[in-house]
């Protein structure tokens, strides 16, 4: 290697210094204030701007804020009950992020702010003074893609320190345009994963949280030339997924200290997720035995071929659900918002569990199709496994 020029070392050691001006003159304004009563100040300093609205998950329109004389807009809301709200700034028409606020998601393509209210739910959504688990993002070789494929697995606060005990695995899945990193960044799992542990409210277990999209290796920004071709697209499904999700099992059970059984294995997801764990089940009835159904989709699939009765699943529902349930899983959930535009599909497919007489657990809530609800049907969820 050739040594580096005194000239080339002069002008790293500048652009090094350079660097280093973004640690002071950062943005001094406090914004979201969390205030005492739980209601919220927004700030934005825009001294030039005609007009500055607030849209969030709580405001069913955009609420204007006022201009103060330093050109500081400010709106103070009512006070909010506990939860994960998300909200942007619209500049004369034009969304943007709060600059004084580091708190951001992204869902597909769009990247919010956000902020928690304490209580319950909240403060399971937070980072508490409790033993944490660990995420960790890795890559695993899958056969049948014939390339790496990219996934995020959760391992229960003392994993590295517990010697040889194993642990049940949950498999949780993404929506559509969701990815990898869905139900840590919108879904919060990590964080209600330690919470509801430490309170004693759920099993600890090993939580496995793959890419669904058959057709990318993972997440925008993180993967390789498989990536969508833009940030914003969601991604598409071949079938691929299902089929050869028995790889994916195999490798965890080879690479993590798990109970490699059915008693101790589950599958859940949101939406899309969830007529893929619904599938997967089916097709592999001694598998999971506990499967969880958020908000499930239900149209019809791109068959793979390679799988019995796989084919003529949609045509043949009876026939393969009372095959599942020959050996019956000790759960079987299904969870959908009253104003879910899926919900006459869950409606009709519960129609048909009750008509074959299919024990299972089923909660309705308020609201639609949203991480709102997600997040609170998987802390329902999640102390029914494994007891």
């Amino acid at each position: 290697m050739k040594k580096l020029t005194a000239a080339v070392l002069i002008s790293l050691a500048a652009h090094a210094a350079a660097a280093q001006q973004s640690l002071w003159g950062g943005n001094e304004l406090i914004s979201p204030e969390i205030n005492d009563d739980k209601s919220v100040t927004f700030r934005l300093k825009a001294p030039d701007a005609r007009r500055v609205e607030i849209t969030g998950d709580w405001a069913p329109s955009p609420l204007m804020m006022t201009q103060g004389n330093d050109g500081i807009w400010t709106l103070r809301t009512e006070p909010f009950s506990s939860e994960l709200w998300t909200y942007r700034f619209r500049i004369d028409g034009v969304e943007v992020n709060d600059p004084s606020n580091t708190h951001r998601q992204r869902d597909i393509g769009s990247v919010s702010d956000y902020f928690i209210i304490d209580g319950t739910p909240g403060s399971y959504y937070k980072n508490n003074p409790i033993p944490h688990g660990s995420v960790t993002r890795l890559w695993y070789p899958s056969k049948s893609a014939g390339y790496d494929r990219r996934i995020s697995i959760y391992t229960p606060p003392g994993y590295e320190n517990s010697g040889d005990r194993r642990y049940p695995v949950l498999y949780l899945l993404h929506g559509t345009g969701g990815d990898e990193e869905s139900w840590l960044s919108l879904g919060r799992a990590a964080q209600i994963l330690d919470n509801m542990i430490d309170s004693g409210l759920t099993e600890p277990m090993i939580v496995v949280m793959p890419n669904g999209d058959s057709d990318v290796d993972s997440a925008p920004g993180e993967g390789t030339l498989r990536e969508r071709p833009t940030f914003d697209q969601p991604g598409l499904n071949s079938g691929e997924f299902e089929k050869n999700f028995p790889e994916l099992v195999e490798y965890i059970d080879s690479n993590y200290r798990t109970l490699a059984d059915k008693g101790h294995r589950a599958i859940a997801g949101l939406s899309r997720g969830g007529y893929h764990s619904r599938i997967i089940s089916a097709c592999y009835p001694d598998m999971f035995g506990y499967i969880g159904l958020f908000s499930p989709a239900f149209m019809p699939p791109t068959l793979p071929s390679g799988i019995d009765f796989y084919d003529d699943y949609h045509n043949n529902l009876d026939k393969i659900t009372l095959r599942q349930f020959a050996d019956a899983p000790e759960l079987y959930y299904l969870a959908i918002g009253r104003d879910d535009f899926l919900y006459d599909g869950n409606r009709k497919f519960r129609d048909n569990l009750d008509s074959l007489g299919i024990k299972y657990i089923y909660n309705e809530s308020d609201g639609g199709h949203q991480w709102r609800n997600w997040r609170l049907y998987l802390m329902d969820f999640l102390p029914r496994l494994f007891r």
